[in-house]
């Protein structure tokens, strides 16, 4: 059993900064030992005793280092990856896992040939409001579910000068961004879909990348609606359930981000706990009773992508994000670009086969 895992991190913006180093830092069994900066040591100024390099290919040469962290633009992901596991290196990378689907499976292939752990940073499995929807799914409260609608809204007018995220490159986009959560979390829930819609749109004046989409998932019984958008300065419900015996509406966002955004870690008293305000609302019957009011929801905790990836690596455990499921959702990514272009339905295809 490996006592404790040396880890290099790849990028010191903000995903790196927000939402990688304070947990790994969180993990007593990581410990973030060489952070890549291209100007300016700012991860020193939290973690002190890391060694700060402007280099990636200074983590892959190091044999101290066992696993590397990938926090860098969406289009970088594939070959720091890739360069990383060739170097007999364990790899996190942030999501989007990669632009493509086939960039994804090169990556799984090369795992599996230098037998590394390969995972995606979809932390969103680990929001409280999405715990608690699994539950109230798994423990069958509504009944047969036969509506489910999950959105990520936000309200940002203006455009940022020079980001990448802002350009027409294949990755940027809220598609990739937000639509990976989305997509990743459904297919937590139910798996792969039988088809894919789609609306994709620029809303913003000035726009290039993608600011809005809805996508819908056919299950068969259960239809599946997905949305984001930027210009939304009231946020509707960001989880709406129907089923034969009830409903759950639940509005507000997991609290893990905000805090992380603050510089609060994971060993704050209360982590990832919601305030009542933002409890969902369920409305059902349960035998011969009717139940109208609120569902605490559940902590989330998103340390616990690390410590699985800690697990995976030094027990042998199984991931709880596993490559190919991220590869998926890059797959449903692709159909629902090519639906909008196309104005038509996409079936999902041959991919599930390749599990």
């Amino acid at each position: 059993m490996v006592a404790q895992i040396q880890v290099g991190l790849v990028g010191y913006g903000i995903a790196g900064q927000v939402f990688h180093a304070p947990l790994i830092n969180a993990v007593p069994a990581l410990k973030l030992a060489k952070v890549v900066e291209r100007h300016g040591e700012a991860s020193r100024q939290q973690y002190p005793w890391v060694e700060v390099v402007q280099n990636a290919d200074a983590l892959f040469h190091d044999p101290a280092i066992d696993l590397v962290v990938i926090a860098t633009p969406n289009p970088t992901h594939f070959e720091l990856a890739q360069q990383a596991l060739l170097a007999g290196k364990h790899v996190v990378v942030d999501k989007p896992f990669t632009t493509t689907s086939a960039q994804a499976q090169q990556l799984i292939e090369l795992a599996q040939k230098t037998q590394r752990i390969l995972s995606v940073y979809h932390n969103r499995r680990w929001d409280g409001d999405f715990q608690t929807v699994k539950q109230i799914i798994a423990q069958g409260i509504l009944g047969e579910l036969v509506e489910y609608e999950a959105h990520y809204d936000r309200f940002r007018n203006t455009l940022k000068p020079g980001a990448w995220r802002e350009t027409p490159e294949l990755g940027s986009g809220i598609l990739f961004d937000m639509g990976s959560h989305l997509i990743d979390q459904a297919q937590v829930l139910f798996g792969l879909p039988q088809s894919v819609t789609a609306d994709v749109r620029t809303q913003r004046a000035g726009a290039k990348a993608d600011d809005y989409f809805e996508i819908g998932l056919d299950y068969g019984s259960l239809k599946v609606i997905l949305r984001a958008g930027m210009l939304v300065r009231e946020p509707g419900p960001h989880f709406i359930l129907h089923g034969s015996e009830g409903s759950f509406v639940k509005y507000g966002m997991d609290p893990q981000e905000a805090a992380l955004r603050q510089g609060l870690t994971p060993v704050e008293p209360d982590w990832g706990l919601e305030p009542q305000a933002q409890w969902g609302t369920l409305n059902t019957q349960m035998g011969r009773l009717h139940f109208y009011g609120q569902i605490e929801t559940l902590p989330g905790c998103y340390q616990a992508f690390y410590e699985n990836v800690y697990q995976a690596i030094a027990q042998g455990a199984e991931l709880a994000v596993k490559p190919q499921e991220a590869r998926n959702t890059i797959r449903i990514i692709e159909l629902a670009l090519e639906s909008h272009r196309e104005q038509r339905t996409k079936l999902y295809g041959d991919i599930a086969a390749s599990n």
